[in-house]
Formats: C-alpha cells, sequence, structure tokens
C-alpha cells in the first residue's frame, strides 16, 4: 500500500479484531452445519452428497467437530471480552437512542437524504451486536448444559434437559437470522464501503468523514498531523 492510499483510509479493525470475526464467523457456519446433522437432516433429505461431505450423515463425526467449533467459539468469545475489558474498548456497545437513531438512518436512506452523524459504529451495528452477543451467549451456555449430560456421574434433570434443548434450538434460529440480516446489509450501497475494513482493517477516509462523523472528529483532535 502506497503512502498517498494509506493517507487516504483510516484503520477501522485491528488484526485481534478481524482475526476473531472471521473465526468467529467459520464457527458459526460450521456449527451450524454440523449441528443439522445431527437431527438427522442429510441422511433422510440430502439426495445427491457432493464429494466429501458423506461424514455429515455420520452421527459421530458430526457431534465430534461440532465440540470442536464450539470449543473454539467459547475460546474466541472468551478472547474477545478480555481483551477488550483490558483496553477499555466499548465503541461497539450498545448506546441510548440507538434505537431512534437507526430509525434516522433508515429513514434518511429512503428518503435520500443526509444521514445523521455517527460514531464509529453506526447504531444499528451496535444493536447488532448486542443482538450477536444474547443469541450466541444463549448458544454457548444452553451447548454447555447439553455437553454436561454426557459426562459420567453428572445428570441434569428432565425439565433442565428439555429447556436447555429447546433455548439451544432458539439461539440457532436467532443466529441464522442474524447472520442473513448481517449480510443483508450490505444491500445498502452505503454500508458496502465497510466491506475492506473486514479485509484490509482500513477503510476510506472520506467516508469517515461524511458518515462517522464522531469517530472522525476524536482521531483529528487526538493526531495533530492529521491530514484534513
Amino acid at each position: 500500500m502506497s503512502n498517498k492510499t494509506k493517507a487516504n483510509r483510516i484503520l477501522r479493525h485491528p488484526v485481534s479484531n478481524r482475526v476473531v470475526h472471521w473465526l468467529t464467523a467459520f464457527s458459526i457456519v460450521m456449527l451450524i452445519i454440523t449441528g443439522l446433522g445431527q437431527l438427522p437432516l442429510y441422511g433422510r433429505y440430502l439426495l445427491v452428497q457432493p464429494p466429501g461431505t458423506q461424514w455429515l450423515t455420520n452421527y459421530e463425526a458430526t457431534l465430534l467437530v461440532h465440540y470442536i467449533f464450539a470449543i473454539l467459539l467459547l475460546f474466541i468469545v472468551t478472547y474477545h471480552l478480555i481483551y477488550h475489558l483490558i483496553r477499555k474498548e466499548f465503541d461497539i456497545l450498545p448506546r441510548k437512542g440507538d434505537v431512534k437513531g437507526s430509525i434516522a438512518i433508515l429513514k434518511a436512506m429512503i428518503l435520500r437524504k443526509k444521514e445523521p452523524p455517527s460514531d464509529k459504529y453506526l447504531p444499528e451495528q451496535r444493536l447488532t451486536y448486542a443482538y450477536f452477543f444474547v443469541a450466541i451467549g444463549l448458544a454457548v451456555v444452553t451447548g454447555v448444559i447439553k455437553v454436561i449430560k454426557n459426562v459420567i456421574g453428572v445428570q441434569a434433570s428432565d425439565g433442565v434437559l428439555l429447556w436447555a434443548a429447546q433455548l439451544h434450538n432458539l439461539a440457532t434460529v436467532l443466529i441464522i437470522v442474524g447472520v442473513i440480516m448481517h449480510l443483508g446489509a450490505f444491500i445498502v450501497k452505503e454500508n458496502r464501503k465497510l466491506l475492506s475494513g473486514m479485509f484490509t482493517g482500513y477503510v476510506d477516509k472520506h467516508y469517515v468523514k461524511e458518515r462517522h462523523t464522531h469517530w472522525y472528529k476524536r482521531i483529528k483532535h487526538k493526531d495533530k498531523k492529521f491530514d484534513v
């Protein structure tokens, strides 16, 4: 990346954030795939099996892979929380007025008007983070309960196991819906400029200045040499 290109970009996501994002995404995809395989869905309804997918019809195989990626996801979530707590980075957490702010941005998009100034994260992005935090948290807690029943000498009541299973399924549905909505957000042209940040870490400076005004002003205030 040339110096001129760097001067026109702002770091939005450091390496740690990008690694967490993509490992989380990959883990969730694999957990959904292997979770559906335990129903068993593929053995009953998958009429044509692509090469290399036969293992999806094996309960023991899907369960083992499911556990592996569940452990990975649990590690990522723990790392993510500790990392940002230590660094005191809470920009992504929901704030008072985010629902109202999201409606204002949506209204501006529909009416083709200028959006109200935003911080590093848009109001709807902070709400989306909260949504995934609840959904993934529910999946993790209920998943742990479901695993405990397989430990020798540990047996939860039938009622606990029933509710854990139902809530785990609910969490799965919430996550799938969340993923679809998350990807669907990039249908909006204004949001596409954020895509580069998830790969390179950088976003266009002029885009930040126009849409993430509050964040831009903070960067400018901290860096006296910041090129306006």
